[in-house]
């Protein structure tokens, strides 16, 4: 593959080359939603969907590293116990139960001053519900509507009718806020980005992030496979890595318990 020169960095030498395919687009997109859109800051809120995934573990640790207390949410107990006790979050509330009363039982009526969310369909109406005076919603995916082991169109369906859509005078009287973004349509913004990812570099070479690397896969046509039919499963913690010189579907780094 030939890239403009512009489109490369470096890396920290502590990383290695796996640790660092892993950052870019997890951390970038946490950092984007976090600090360029929801303008997160200390002593805030912040509640993120999603907490064990790849953006969603880059978003946990940048928030607790700004001093933002967050609560999160998850499948498995085995994700849910990584968030909390491994990044740090006060709580990771079952994806699949009554997580929406679950953080208002722990931090009251419109407790959150932001919401990362990754999921849709009534995911996002429940973090529209929750979202305090001033508090800022930030979209960045459908994963409600992925599918396992085939493709499941009347699921998708289903996802996206039941994704809110907001008027602006909807948003008025709340007073809150709704954003959306994605990472690859910010190209005109560089010069915002390179500097960010510098910032993330510094902070996981002093040790205070770090990219989660759930496993790595060969990058051949059954490795890359593989590797999406693990993401559909919903395995994942973290992130998943293709790689050239690992046995397919075996090397584990930083292997968060599965």
């Amino acid at each position: 593959m030939v890239v403009p020169a512009n489109n490369l960095f470096r890396y920290p030498a502590a990383l290695s080359a796996v640790e660092a395919a892993a950052a870019p687009v997890a951390f970038l997109t946490a950092w984007v939603a976090l600090f360029e859109a929801a303008r997160a800051r200390a002593g805030e809120t912040a509640l993120i969907l999603n907490a064990a995934g790849g953006v969603g573990t880059a978003a946990v640790q940048l928030a607790t590293w700004r001093g933002i207390r967050v609560v999160g949410t998850a499948g498995a107990a085995r994700k849910r116990e990584f968030v909390v006790n491994d990044l740090g979050a006060e709580a990771c509330f079952d994806s699949s139960g009554d997580w929406a009363g679950e953080v208002e039982g722990l931090l009251g009526t419109r407790p959150v001053d932001l919401a990362l969310d990754a999921v849709g369909g009534a995911a996002t109406k429940k973090c529209r519900r929750l979202l305090a005076p001033l508090g800022r919603l930030v979209f960045y995916g459908l994963s409600d509507a992925m599918p396992a082991a085939r493709k499941r169109w009347l699921a998708l369906a289903r996802a996206w009718l039941a994704t809110p859509r907001f008027h602006p005078l909807d948003l008025i009287e709340p007073n809150v806020g709704v954003f959306g973004i994605h990472l690859l349509h910010l190209r005109q913004k560089e010069a915002l980005l390179r500097p960010a990812l510098a910032e993330i570099y510094d902070a996981v070479a002093a040790g205070q992030l770090r990219p989660i690397v759930d496993r790595t896969f060969s990058l051949d046509r059954e490795g890359a496979a593989a590797a999406h039919q693990y993401l559909h499963d919903r395995k994942a913690i973290g992130k998943v890595v293709l790689v050239t010189t690992a046995p397919a579907a075996e090397l584990a780094l930083s292997n968060p318990g599965g």
